[in-house]
């Protein structure tokens, strides 16, 4: 069962909240049925070992252009909520329909305490290094849909590692305005289903394994282990996953429905720098027969797909 802990400080509530009251100003039609509707936060796993939290200021929250009145300059660590775990934003009627258009102001600067920085990344060593940002906005780029049902549950799933790269030596920064727009994925729990299990490195070849789900045929293994962009790899995966080191199972959570494929990755340190880097991508083949390019997942469908991994010759 995933862990959802109340989150008092709500952020994107009041962002729903001013949503509701004022729902057609983005000139969409909504049904005359409410529904209850709870919002949950959750964060992909990143990629980097040495990160041991992401700490994000948000100094105001718009919706359809508008500043959401009396909202708390709010600081939270994205980091908390990863693997299924998520953190339970609030709950209210809205119409049914689809929403969208929501903007988070960041607060690069000082956090709500006052102090600096307001956005840093948590090493594992205890260093704090600020996130360098060219923006301070995120125009979430994603909806979600309120059904007609008893209630809905409203996934938003902030992907840092899609959201926050190194810069230079040990320097971190916010990606361009256009990837922060995608790094949040936004789905309905109801029209959602998961994919967990294990996999068993019968050779022992990796430091550290994730699997990334992609939407069935848009994986491209040369654009996929190249830098995109602002320098992330894997841009275009709907979902990640780190293998747990010691029983070796996964859990991808919350994938909208469709079909898709896995690609198991070793990352290993081989430079000896005290960093995992990039160390190829894994043969990977089911144990019962499974393809893994081709996986449908339907709402409430939750698929147990065991593994065995070697390195590719």
């Amino acid at each position: 069962m995933k862990t959802r802990n109340l989150f008092t400080a709500t952020i994107l509530v009041l962002a729903i909240t001013f949503l509701a009251s004022c729902s057609n100003d983005d000139g969409a039609t909504y049904g005359d049925e409410k529904s209850q509707t709870n919002f949950y936060i959750t964060d992909a796993p990143s990629d980097n070992t040495n990160v041991k939290g992401v700490i994000v200021t948000v100094a105001d929250v718009k919706v359809n252009g508008v500043s959401i009145e009396g909202f708390t300059k709010t600081t939270l660590d994205l980091m908390q909520y990863q693997n299924g775990v998520t953190k339970l934003l609030g709950n209210l009627e809205l119409n049914t329909g689809t929403y969208s258009n929501i903007t988070l102001v960041l607060d690069n600067q000082t956090n709500a305490s006052g102090n600096a920085p307001g956005s840093y990344v948590l090493m594992t060593n205890g260093t704090i290094k600020a996130i360098q940002s060219s923006s301070n906005s995120i125009n979430i780029s994603d909806s979600f849909e309120v059904l007609s049902s008893s209630k809905n549950d409203i996934i938003l799933d902030f992907d840092v590692r899609k959201a926050i790269v190194e810069s230079g030596s040990n320097d971190f920064k916010f990606v361009s305005a256009s990837e922060l727009s995608n790094s949040i994925r936004v789905v309905n729990e109801a029209s959602a289903g998961e994919i967990k299990g294990t996999a068993t490195d019968t050779q022992n070849t990796s430091d550290r394994i994730i699997v990334y789900a992609y939407a069935k045929g848009t994986f491209n293994s040369n654009t996929e282990t190249s830098a995109q962009g602002s320098g992330v790899m894997f841009a275009n995966a709907v979902n990640s996953s780190s293998v747990n080191n010691i029983t070796g199972s996964y859990e991808l959570n919350f994938l909208a429905k469709g079909d898709y494929e896995l690609h198991f990755v070793s990352y290993a340190d081989t430079n000896n720098d005290g960093k995992l880097e990039f160390n190829g991508i894994l043969d990977a083949e089911s144990v019962t027969g499974v393809n893994l390019n081709d996986i449908s997942i339907g709402s409430s469908v939750n698929i147990n797909i065991a593994v065995t991994l070697k390195a590719k010759l």
